[in-house]
């Protein structure tokens, strides 16, 4: 079965029980230098295997910049 989340504020079709993990992975998403918040809270990186996503979850990622 098919879900819908937000990813960026951007609709996406995941199976059930996909977690952060396969989700990184599906958007091409680089692993280190980022930060995952799933509704308003951050998750820690090493739950983010075992941290599966719901319908209509908000899912924000954020990518450190680097400059000055």
């Amino acid at each position: 079965m098919m879900i819908t989340i937000l990813v960026n504020e951007k609709a996406m079709e995941v199976n059930q029980d996909f977690h952060i993990l396969q989700l990184l992975k599906k958007i091409n998403s680089p692993l280190d230098g980022i930060a995952v918040a799933v509704n308003h809270c951050i998750i820690s990186k090493h739950l983010w295997s075992s941290t599966s996503l719901s319908a209509n979850d908000k899912v924000l990622i954020i990518q450190a910049t680097q400059g000055g």
